[in-house]
């Protein structure tokens, strides 16, 4: 069976579609077979993402490692169509990522359930702390908040269906480069919440303008010396690291970082 790995947080702007990207497209250059399913049919921005990359290694005749992009259909037969495009996707697949709106939706809180590994990026702010737990005025964890109540409620669900734990990992996106108070007191928040209801911490991506850059041509980080980038730039380099990092920090199975 496919590994399903999904991508959500119920607040927009948190980098889940670059987040999406890079981490399935990164699984691709390593060898492995990667659906990629977009369960935000409003935006769309991580399908789109694919189909920029579709589109331009066409025009430029470039032969780059994408994942497969799937399509939901129209509930039919009883059959929702999460599960009907996982069931398409999973046969030629090793991996499944689901990219999640950013807002509570049906298909999310279903993918959620379905979730092997499960990351969620997070701007380093209170503001999106929030999902996660509800803070006193004075820094005192008061207990869950919506999204954490989602994520206990999909872990129950895959308990009692046999289906084994989810290993959720909350990204800490956006890192500034200095050591501000700010920073310090959500890493201590997270550092408490996660020993309390089951998460690891990881580094996410820092604010770069190369993210913004990549997306009209579907490119990834991964891909620039694949279109004559040979000189990278020294915040070039740090982005790719932090995608080795994210990648390792995973701990997916069979995966092993050579990029």
């Amino acid at each position: 069976m496919a590994h399903i790995i999904v991508v959500g947080n119920e607040k927009g702007g948190s980098g889940k579609s670059t987040t999406s990207m890079h981490v399935a497209t990164a699984l691709a250059r390593l060898g492995h077979r990667v659906g990629a399913l977009d369960l935000d049919v409003r935006q769309r921005s991580f399908g789109r993402y694919l189909e920029n990359r579709s589109h331009f290694t066409q025009s430029e005749g470039l032969d780059l490692p994408t994942p497969r992009l799937g399509h939901l259909e129209p509930e039919s037969d009883g059959i929702d169509p999460l599960s009907r495009a996982i069931e398409t996707l999973e046969p030629d697949c090793d991996f499944i990522l689901l990219d999640c709106p950013g807002s509570h939706t049906k298909l999310s809180q279903m993918a959620h359930t379905l979730a092997d590994t499960l990351i969620t990026p997070m701007n380093d702010s209170f503001i999106d702390f929030d999902l996660l737990a509800r803070l006193s005025p004075d820094g005192r964890i008061l207990g869950p908040s919506i999204y954490a109540e989602m994520v206990w409620s999909a872990r129950q669900l895959r308990g009692q269906a046999g289906a084994g734990p989810i290993d959720w990992l909350v990204l800490r996106n956006r890192l500034g480069t200095q050591q501000m108070h700010n920073k310090r007191k959500v890493g201590g928040a997270l550092d408490t919440l996660s020993k309390r209801i089951g998460f690891r911490v990881a580094p996410g991506f820092s604010e770069r303008v190369i993210f913004r850059e990549l997306f009209p041509r579907g490119l990834t980080l991964l891909d620039l010396k694949d279109i004559g980038t040979e000189q990278l730039s020294m915040s070039n380099i740090a982005a790719r690291q932090e995608l080795r990092d994210l990648i390792a920090e995973l701990r997916l199975p069979g995966v092993s970082v050579t990029f």
